[in-house]
C-alpha cells in the first residue's frame, strides 16, 4: 500500500506493509531516533507528533498517517540539541534511550501550554518513562529549556 504523509516537514511517499505499525516503518526508512521500548504504548520512548499531538508511534497502524505531518526528533535538531544539553547537564541523560521520546514529548506540551508548573510539566510528562535517572533532574532541565525558550 502506498501512503502519502509530511515527515518532518518534507513531502514523504511510502510503500507499507498492512498492519506494519509507524514505529517499524519509520524504523525500516531510517529513522532510528524512534525507539522500541515497550511495544504496548507504556514507555513513551517512541513518541512521536501526529498533526502536532504525541502518540505512541508502537501502536498507530502506519497507514493511518496517510495525508498527515509526522514530526520526530529529527524534525527538531535545534530544540533537541539544546533540551539534550540540559537534560545532560542535570544529570538527567544517563543513557538517552528515552530522551527522543521525551523531546518530542516536551515540543508537544510547549505548544499546548505557557509557563506550567513543575507539577503540570510532571502530569503532562507522566507516560515517558526513564530507567536510568529518575525525574527530578529531568524536570529540571525542562524548566530551564522553558525559561531559556521564553
Amino acid at each position: 500500500m502506498t501512503i502519502h504523509f509530511e515527515l518532518n516537514g518534507r513531502k514523504a511517499t511510502w510503500e507499507v506493509e498492512p498492519g506494519e505499525t509507524l514505529l517499524d516503518a519509520l524504523r525500516r526508512h531510517e529513522i532510528t531516533s524512534v525507539k522500541n521500548g515497550c511495544d504496548t504504548a507504556s514507555c513513551s520512548t517512541c513518541t512521536v507528533l501526529l498533526d502536532g499531538k504525541p502518540v505512541p508511534s508502537c501502536a498507530v497502524p502506519v497507514c493511518r498517517v496517510d495525508g498527515h505531518a509526522v514530526m520526530t526528533v529529527e524534525g527538531v535538531p535545534e530544540t533537541a540539541r539544546r533540551l539534550g544539553e540540559l537534560l545532560a547537564a542535570e544529570g538527567a541523560d544517563q543513557c538517552g534511550f528515552c530522551s527522543p521520546g521525551l523531546v518530542m514529548s516536551v515540543v508537544a506540551m510547549t505548544d499546548e501550554m505557557d509557563d506550567p508548573s513543575d507539577a503540570e510539566i510532571n502530569a503532562y510528562l507522566s507516560g515517558n518513562m526513564c530507567r536510568c535517572s529518575g525525574y527530578v533532574s529531568q524536570t529540571r532541565a525542562i524548566r530551564k529549556y522553558l525559561e531559556v525558550k521564553s
